[in-house]
């Protein structure tokens, strides 16, 4: 299954509530405002209620659109998350959380997730002192995240750099603003994740 690259508030507009993809446009201009019926022909009566299956898909396509993983991956990080000790929803939220994209969007150097994935694949971050441009990358507590010298002479980093200052950067990073690096200081906190969904009902989908 391809990723997905057509217009992100179609998405929104499905499931009938912010997913936050465009990052802060989403708050600024967002779809969902103006059209929030979901997307195509509209026929007239009731729609149908949804059945326990069809909502814990729901869940679980909100928590892949959420953090642009395909089915593949997202299955992968499932099954690494059963085997982790604790609760499994938990694991996987942490395990979707920390992954480098999703770090560098967190840290307030990108604006979205997507703006973040391009970030990296283009070569513009490292990690722990090493260029990387995989943004599946997983990070751990204590990891170090920055930019290349190269990367520091752009236009795009400076203007970055001046939106640090409207970024709200979640307890468990530790940014330092003016220098453009970040620590992972703790695991993620569930409560902090990015898009809406409930990680119980996704077991719940793989569990049967």
């Amino acid at each position: 299954m391809a990723r997905y690259t057509g217009p992100v508030c179609r998405i929104c507009r499905r499931y009938g509530e912010k997913l936050m993809l465009k990052g802060d446009k989403c708050v600024t201009k967002c779809t969902l405002d103006k059209r929030p019926t979901p997307p195509g022909e509209q026929k007239a009566g009731r729609r149908r209620k949804l059945s326990d299956r069809a909502l814990q898909l729901r869940e679980k396509q909100k928590a892949r659109y959420s953090y642009g993983v395909l089915e593949k991956q997202f299955v992968d990080y499932y099954e690494d998350a059963v085997r982790l000790p604790g609760v499994t929803g938990e694991n996987l939220v942490r395990l979707l959380e920390l992954r480098l994209d999703n770090i560098v969007h967190k840290m307030g150097f990108a604006d979205s997730l997507k703006q973040a994935r391009q970030v990296v694949r283009h070569g513009h971050i490292m990690l722990n002192g090493r260029k990387t441009d995989i943004p599946s990358a997983a990070t751990r507590a204590g990891d170090v995240i920055g930019w290349t010298a190269t990367s520091k002479k752009t236009e795009y980093f400076k203007i970055a750099r001046e939106n640090m200052s409207s970024k709200n950067i979640p307890g468990w990073l530790n940014v330092d603003r003016e220098q453009m690096t970040g620590r992972v200081v703790s695991p993620p906190v569930p409560s902090e994740r990015h898009g809406t969904f409930d990680p119980a009902v996704i077991v719940e989908y793989y569990s049967r």
